[in-house]
């Protein structure tokens, strides 16, 4: 779980830089689905980041306490996730006192100190608005850069970070209302004269951005996901492609009732 000789932890950086860009589709499979007034053919996609970032102690580090390390989940653009996350749940290792740790407001981080490197549970839990279950995360927390070229430094922490997009389709009237202009979630273009629906905001106005991290102490060394920018769009690009469909597929289903003598082809091709 220790090593001896590690180099620049900027290496370590750059190598977990391009680990994972996932899309984690949720799906509202709840009793009470159909109780809750649902914007159907629409999603909602909020990108995260969650992971470690840790310190070396250098002299001031002990058998059992050699790295001071946080682990977080944040916006993919350091924006407030509170809007969507009621509260995140880590479960640290066993070792630790108290090991299941509950951050019940963002910013979604804790920090410990250690000497050993293990896997993390984190748990999502969102608002009832949003989904009514949990979704479980993993993460390792890494101390010490892969390669060995050198001391480890006390000035640069190894950052090990991993993005995801959740994509939520068919959210409540409510979720919608409450993120349509927040920036923490993006939202597809919508139909012309789609109806805002007038709900009490459930994550009070006035507490929004309290959990940014643009600010952060820790930010300077967040790793900048470029490629979530290009994800970003694509997400985008493919939410217009399912509008799309969805619009050619009511378009069809309306032609499917006339006579067979109407000329289908002719009306697809003005669609």
């Amino acid at each position: 779980m220790q090593g001896e000789n590690h180099p620049d932890p900027q290496d370590s950086v750059s190598a977990a830089k391009h680990q994972h860009l996932n899309f984690i589709n949720i799906t509202d499979d709840s009793e009470n689905k159909g109780t809750i007034k649902r914007h159907k053919d629409i999603e909602l996609s909020v990108p995260i980041v969650y992971g470690t970032m840790a310190f070396y102690l250098g002299r001031k580090a002990s058998e059992s306490q050699s790295h001071k390390w946080t682990v977080y989940v944040r916006g993919a653009t350091n924006e407030d996730l509170g809007v969507v996350i009621n509260r995140v749940v880590f479960q640290l290792h066993p070792s630790f006192n108290n090991p299941t740790r509950v951050v019940e407001s963002p910013p979604f981080e804790l920090t410990e100190c250690g000497w050993g490197e293990f896997e993390i549970g984190i748990t999502l839990f969102f608002h009832s608005d949003v989904w009514d279950k949990q979704l479980d995360l993993f993460h390792h927390l890494k101390l010490y850069p892969e390669s060995e070229s050198g001391p480890q430094t006390t000035k640069k922490p190894v950052v090990v970070e991993t993005y995801n997009e959740i994509v939520f389709p068919e959210p409540s009237e409510g979720f919608f209302a409450r993120v349509f202009d927040h920036p923490a979630v993006i939202v597809p273009r919508l139909p012309a004269g789609f109806r805002m629906p007038t709900i009490t905001p459930l994550y009070i106005m006035n507490e929004q951005g309290k959990g940014e991290t643009k600010n952060h102490p820790l930010s300077q060394w967040y790793l900048n996901f470029s490629e979530a920018d290009e994800l970003l769009k694509l997400a985008a690009a493919r939410q217009q492609v399912q509008a799309h469909i969805v619009k050619l597929r009511r378009q069809l289903s309306l032609m499917s009732g006339l006579p067979e003598s109407s000329n289908l082809s002719s009306g697809y091709e003005c669609i």
